[in-house]
């Protein structure tokens, strides 16, 4: 298997990058105007301040930099990282399309973690300040952005979970079910995807090493759990994987 997967949506042309409206996107029913009337919906196109381009390996926030903004994944893949205990640099989540990014910096006005693009990437600008603004007229938008945050602080409290009573075997199943899960959420197959994340930002991700996740995916194969070719991973016994997970619970 390649050491370096692919995950995207279909990229938009880039002189089409600034005509995307929050009413026509495709990621609607799972980002912030999930529910909102025509009338609140103009009103969050308007807030949004800009629509970038993010190229692969770009940095879209570091750590330490002031927090003005959070950012809503358009296109693409993004990793996040924080630094451990020991210095190293530890990926903290993967994000994908209609996902947040930068929530990390609301607590103290400064970003605790860095925002890097796994492959060319667009995402939506929401200045902070204006959308609490925006959230204090409309209840039904404060609701569906707490409903966002909370989305993210659940499975902040999964990966804790699943960190500290799994064996590696069941970490990975466990990141696969997930992945296929918000996969299937956005209109992409549930058994099949070509992934942007090395084995390495894997095991990062799940506390594992390189090798320990390249020998759990190599043991998945053999068993017939999973097929792998060249950078397409393809589930053959989901079952097989929920069982593997329920073990631990």
């Amino acid at each position: 298997m390649s050491s370096r997967l692919r995950l995207s949506l279909p990229p938009a042309a880039p002189h089409d990058l600034f005509k995307i409206s929050c009413s026509t996107c495709a990621l609607r029913q799972i980002c912030l105007p999930t529910g909102l009337p025509a009338a609140e919906v103009l009103q969050l196109e308007r807030m949004v301040s800009d629509r970038r381009a993010v190229a692969r390996g770009a940095v879209l926030f570091k750590t330490g930099d002031v927090f003005e903004a959070i950012y809503i994944v358009r296109t693409g893949f993004f990793k996040t990282s924080a630094s451990a205990q020991d210095g190293r640099d530890q990926v903290t989540g993967f994000h994908m399309a209609g996902e947040l990014l930068g929530l990390d910096g609301i607590y103290d006005g400064a970003h605790a973690s860095q925002a890097v693009a796994l492959e060319d990437s667009q995402v939506c600008v929401v200045p902070y300040g204006r959308l609490e603004d925006l959230t204090r007229e409309f209840d039904r938008l404060q609701r569906q952005f707490h409903r966002l945050m909370s989305r993210e602080l659940v499975r902040d409290q999964a990966m804790m979970v699943l960190l500290g009573s799994m064996r590696a075997e069941q970490r990975v199943a466990a990141f696969l079910i997930n992945l296929m899960r918000r996969l299937r959420a956005r209109g992409f197959s549930s058994s099949s995807v070509v992934l942007r994340m090395t084995r390495d930002e894997i095991g990062s991700h799940l506390g594992l090493t390189l090798e320990t996740v390249s020998r759990t995916f190599s043991r998945m194969q053999e068993d017939g759990v999973l097929e792998v070719r060249a950078r397409e991973l393809r589930v053959l016994k989901p079952r097989r994987l929920l069982q593997l997970v329920r073990r631990a619970v």
